[in-house]
């Protein structure tokens, strides 16, 4: 495909575009933008990490130093703070400093941080039911599912492959074929057909959920999502640059995925997390819902659900789902989000890191990256001493 040719819905996660488009999302997605902050916060740099012995083996003789691991994984940015400053930032595939990229399920972390917020300031409650809310999914496997259940992906809606492919026309992201009926998130979840939902028992992934949870908190803050993302975090955790969300025909936020940003500002709402919520001397999140993002989720529905056997596959240790962001208890411990085609924030306490890994692998879920993704932690955080 000629680097001419336009972007579209029907090829913009194609191997000849990947790259430039994750970068071009509102080319040709319709986005809503999240307004930066009026004074950056800093983000100073320095010393430089040293990774010439950065080594991660997989098996059976494969291994790899950092400039390999990162060229394997289609990796568009690589950036590494250490107790609050850069001591690593590598940028490929077209991809710079000052332009955003899209964060796919990483958005999930977003949305679980400010819904969370917003339920601490008293403007939703985290146990009402989502009807509530949006009265529409009163009859739908939704119905009796709490915003809880939503953040922690413990709803259990049933969602067959016509519905699936309804859920996807809804959100934007696909092209929908010659005099396809019109499609937007409010009308596919209001129009659903009914199927029983048990709620609160296995971990059950489905981004559905979040972007669901969007239209609820829309409702409750009579905001838009992008408008209460910059209120709430964007501009007071000090983010440098606008982020966009795309969003559907009707203006409705797709806040399970479709959150782009800069890997720095990224890195800023790493760093807001990995301290406490806090910006210097200001409290800007609670300190319960950080607190709570480090020590709540289910171990036991973590295992009985649809990641348990993979994630400790991979020997993560412990693992727990809280409100978009995963926990694992290590060694070492982590807070982490993901997305994907390789969409990754790592904050590692004990040694002060925050990790942002922004890619354009073509498979969505490629197993093998995932791998060498998580065993970059890992040795970066051996080479990076406390």
């Amino acid at each position: 495909m000629s680097q001419n040719t336009p972007i579209t819905l029907a090829t913009w996660r194609t191997s000849d575009v990947i790259a430039t488009a994750f970068r071009t999302v509102p080319d040709f997605i319709p986005t809503a933008r999240i307004a930066a902050a009026p004074a950056p916060s800093d983000l100073p740099e320095g010393p430089t990490a040293d990774f010439g012995a950065f080594d991660v083996a997989l098996p059976p003789d494969r291994h790899f130093d950092l400039p390999a691991l990162l060229a394997a994984t289609a990796t568009d940015a690589f950036l590494v703070l250490q107790r609050g400053r850069i001591v690593h930032e590598t940028y490929g595939n077209g991809l710079d400093a000052d332009t955003p990229h899209i964060l796919m399920s990483m958005s999930k972390a977003v949305t679980g941080l400010v819904g969370s917020v917003l339920a601490e300031a008293g403007t939703l409650d985290l146990d009402a039911p989502v009807a509530s809310l949006v009265p529409g999914i009163a009859d739908t496997s939704w119905r009796g599912a709490t915003l809880r259940h939503l953040l922690d992906m413990r709803a259990g809606a049933a969602l067959d492959a016509a519905t699936l492919a309804a859920y996807a026309a809804a959100t934007g992201w696909e092209a929908l074929p010659a005099g396809a009926p019109p499609a937007d998130l409010a009308r596919f979840f209001t129009g659903m057909a009914s199927a029983p939902g048990t709620h609160g028992g296995a971990f059950k992934y489905d981004s559905a959920n979040t972007d669901l949870l969007g239209l609820a908190l829309e409702r409750a803050t009579g905001r838009s999502y992008a408008q209460f993302v910059s209120e709430r975090l964007w501009q007071p955790m000090g983010a440098a640059h606008d982020a966009f969300v795309t969003v559907d025909s009707r203006g409705a936020a797709r806040c399970s995925g479709g959150v782009c940003a800069t890997a720095r500002d990224v890195a800023r709402l790493g760093q807001l997390v990995l301290d406490g919520g806090r910006r210097g001397a200001r409290q800007l999140v609670p300190a319960r819902v950080i607190d709570d993002l480090w020590t709540g989720g289910d171990a036991g529905a973590w295992r009985a659900g649809q990641f348990g056997a993979s994630f400790g596959a991979m020997g993560l240790g412990t693992t727990r789902y809280r409100n978009g962001w995963y926990i694992v208890d290590g060694p070492p411990r982590q807070l982490f989000a993901m997305g994907i085609h390789g969409q990754n924030l790592f904050l590692v306490p004990d040694h002060g890191l925050v990790i942002v890994k922004l890619s354009s692998l073509v498979t969505p879920i490629d197993p093998p990256a995932i791998m060498l993704a998580h065993r970059a932690v890992t040795e970066v955080a051996r080479l990076l001493l406390p």
